[in-house]
């Protein structure tokens, strides 16, 4: 029996299957082009995932329907008069002509206001918002940290903050450091307070078994909708779940 990841094809869709030391089979459709993830108990064979597939065949294509369907915005070219996201709220952008280093002002309760030259590529304005947006992001997920850090009695050796193609968040249980994606600046204080949680718990239990789901359950037991939130708001135009 093949124990490392790999994929099958069923129904013409293909199925990441991740074997695990778990009791259950877990099916799971995640944003935002609908990747589908099984995690099996290592004695399960592919035939056996290939049966459980099929039986949520209908469940699985709704899924996937819903997220290509969900709205995404187009490729930004850091411009006045688009939208950006901060924290879960649209922001319309305003460029204006700034000699100095570029920097980035919050106008009001609907206004991002990016200073900067006039001669910059949408690339090098980008950098300037990406910056602005990281370091925001990085105080919140400190303090988020130190607050959990407590609550749950674990401490990550290390963390940091990146772009993502896949994730919001990951754990690496053997190096006991944590990676955030920088897209979690644009989602609400909640959300990003859900993924703190959920890498955290990684910590005391590396597999998305029963006792991970009974730990969420007993520190955040609203996650599940927390987590629909997430899942389901505006999408940046970047191929990048959970």
């Amino acid at each position: 029996m093949n124990t490392k990841p790999h994929r099958i094809i069923v129904g013409g869709i293909t199925v990441e299957i991740d074997r695990k030391d778990i009791k259950n089979l877990h099916l799971g459709v995640y944003p935002p082009q609908g990747r589908v993830r099984v995690a099996a108990p290592l004695a399960v064979t592919d035939d056996a995932v290939r049966l459980a597939v099929i039986v949520k065949l209908g469940w699985i294509k709704r899924q996937r329907a819903k997220f290509k369907a969900q709205p995404r915005q187009s490729v930004r070219k850091l411009v006045s008069g688009e939208t950006h996201y901060f924290l879960g709220r649209p922001f319309r952008l305003r460029v204006e002509n700034h000699s100095g280093a570029g920097r980035i002002q919050l106008n009001g309760k609907n206004r991002l206001t990016l200073l900067v030259k006039a001669d910059k590529t949408p690339e090098q304005r980008e950098r300037v918002l990406s910056a602005w947006y990281r370091q925001h992001l990085r105080a919140i997920i400190n303090d988020l940290l130190e607050k959990w850090q407590v609550i749950l009695g674990v401490s990550p050796k290390a963390w940091g903050i990146r772009k993502m193609k896949t994730k919001w968040g990951s754990c690496n249980t053997a190096t006991a450091s944590l990676w955030f994606n920088l897209e979690l600046i644009k989602k609400s204080h909640q959300c990003i307070e859900y993924i703190v949680v959920h890498e955290l718990l990684h910590l005391l239990e590396r597999h998305h078994n029963e006792r991970f789901l009974a730990l969420m359950d007993l520190h955040l037991s609203n996650w599940r909708i927390v987590r629909d939130e997430l899942n389901q708001g505006m999408l940046g135009h970047e191929e990048w779940g959970y």
